[in-house]
């Protein structure tokens, strides 16, 4: 038995046919998913391990195995693949996270999730950027262009919102979720799409108008990202609801949803826009309206579908990161010139922290000027649990690393080999310490957070509040409760004092009277001769 399991490593690190590498390869995977998901659960309910420090442990190991029986034959444990990443283990992440996010919590705090996901992301973009311009020019790193620097600073910007999912609990803490994740969700965005216009821009002819050229496509380019989200997930809704594939087959539907949800990511790609942008909106949409025109079985099927795939690729993408992190021909470089190796990993994080804090707090501030009420202001100690469980780096910049400083996963250029290490260190320092310490942090920051209603201030739960003519609890207009001798306030004055629960009653007006009798929805469903049950087809 020693033995076959010692061929069977050496078998995945020498010279076999490609049939045979790839049959070993996923053998060795669904191994460890299953490894992972078994000692995940005996370690549900510590204090201090995640899912993802699992997963990154066992691939750590696994990789140290493999080199070990190889006798460092092997430089490559597993090639990480940026296509890989981004074309197929991204998108059912984060289409997952806009379809199970909490609408409400999300948009309340939009405005604060887009000055973090957009404005905070440029301001740690551009002193991560600076910084390392000015710091490493010190290290004997190999020559780097003006264009790697600004690469750097995307890469490093990008905050992992893979990790910030397993560590934040969308119950306990819902304002800190739906700030945190929202943002990291802007903010992948926004460091993709910064790193793509970099490889772009023509950076030896920098002038204003090739600036404001580029900040106007910076800007269209989100904008154009939503909308198709929007325009996919509308589409969805209006194919099902008109031609309801229920009625004959809801394996139909089903398959229906999956694919026009990856066919928002891939037009998105096609088209050069935001593909994680793209894919959660759509999510969104799709929750809202073509979630509510499928049949009962079909809804349960979705979403755990939905889950479980998100889920067991997250465990994938730690296991793969977590494994090619032992790639012998880049630590070679870094063996050569240790100091300088840890040098540039000690000045990343550095800067990393710097960075984050530069607009957190800041942004917080300006956040909180436009709130009223004391209840929905963000307190300092939130924002220190913010900034601290934003630090995470994860295999969104491991992948645009790649896609900068290697070539097929190769590197031959010393200075590159050890931007590509460090990056590897900083993600693995920042995922496993991060993730064993904001647990802890967000319970003593926060000891009474899980009682508390979130964002949900008491003022808004008051009689008072309820009285404005806004929205009641459930979305709908209490203006059959409220007394004749209070004065409405005008719809400016509403739209200054009460922004987000004053468009939140417009929208749900031109939603209940324009988009759902097209698109569907909760409520808006009518119910069809021939179709399935609500209980038909459900495993009892």
């Amino acid at each position: 038995m020693g033995s076959s399991m010692s061929s069977f490593f050496m078998n995945l690190g020498a010279t076999t046919g490609p049939n045979e590498t790839s049959v070993n390869s996923i053998t060795l995977f669904v191994l460890l998913l299953t490894a992972c998901i078994v000692i995940g659960h005996l370690l549900e309910k510590s204090r201090w391990m995640t899912e993802s420090i699992t997963a990154l442990a066992i691939g750590l190991c696994t990789g140290i195995v493999i080199l070990l029986n190889t006798k460092g034959k092997s430089s490559h444990v597993l090639v990480f693949s940026e296509d890989l990443f981004f074309i197929y283990l991204l998108p059912p992440i984060i289409f997952n996270a806009g379809f199970q996010v909490k609408k409400k919590q999300f948009f309340r705090n939009f405005m604060t999730i887009t000055l973090f996901g957009a404005v905070g992301t440029l301001i740690s973009f551009t002193i991560i950027s600076l910084g390392s311009m000015q710091l490493f020019k010190k290290l004997d790193i190999g020559f780097l262009e003006i264009g790697d620097y600004l690469a750097i600073g995307a890469i490093f910007s990008a905050t992992d919102s893979v990790c910030t999912l397993q560590v934040l609990n969308q119950e306990e803490t819902p304002l800190l979720y739906s700030v945190v994740f929202g943002e990291g969700v802007l903010n992948d965005a926004t460091s993709v799409v910064l790193f793509n216009a970099i490889q772009r821009f023509d950076l030896s002819h920098i002038t204003s108008t090739n600036v404001m050229q580029f900040i106007g496509n910076f800007l269209s380019l989100f904008f154009t990202s939503t909308v198709l989200g929007v325009a996919v997930g509308l589409l969805s809704a209006y194919i099902i609801k008109k031609l309801y594939f229920g009625r004959h087959s809801t394996d139909r539907e089903v398959a229906l949803m999956m694919l026009m949800a990856y066919l928002s990511y891939m037009m998105a790609e096609l088209f050069y826009l935001s593909g994680i942008l793209t894919v959660f909106f759509c999510g969104i949409v799709m929750s809202h309206y073509t979630w509510h025109n499928v049949t009962e079985s079909s809804r349960i099927t979705t979403k755990h579908s939905f889950a479980t795939l998100s889920f067991v690729l997250e465990i994938f993408i730690f296991l793969y990161v977590g494994m090619d992190a032992l790639d012998m021909e880049k630590w070679e470089f870094a063996y050569k010139s240790p100091k300088t190796s840890v040098g540039v990993s000690l000045i990343l994080l550095a800067l990393v922290l710097i960075g984050r804090a530069a607009f957190v707090f800041p942004l917080c501030f300006i956040s909180n000027l436009t709130k009223k009420s004391q209840g929905n202001k963000i307190r300092f100690n939130q924002q220190v649990t913010i900034w601290w469980a934003g630090l995470m780096r994860g295999a969104v910049s491991v992948a645009l690393a790649y896609n900068q400083f290697a070539s097929s996963g190769h590197t031959q250029l010393p200075g590159n080999a050890i931007m590509i290490t460090s990056t590897i260190t900083v993600v693995l320092f920042t995922t496993v310490v991060g993730g064993l310490l904001t647990k802890p942090i967000v319970r003593f920051l926060l000891p009474q957070q899980k009682h508390s209603s979130g964002i949900i201030s008491p003022d808004f739960l008051s009689s008072k509040s309820l009285n404005l003519p806004l929205l009641g609890i459930n979305g709908q207009e209490s203006e059959g409760n409220i007394s004749t001798n209070i004065t409405r306030p005008s719809s400016l004055r509403m739209l200054w004092t009460t922004p987000s629960r004053t468009v939140h009653c417009y929208w749900r007006k031109f939603d209940d009277a324009v988009m759902r009798p097209v698109f569907g929805g909760r409520g808006f469903v009518p119910y069809i001769p021939g179709s399935p049950t609500e209980t038909e087809g459900v495993i009892q």
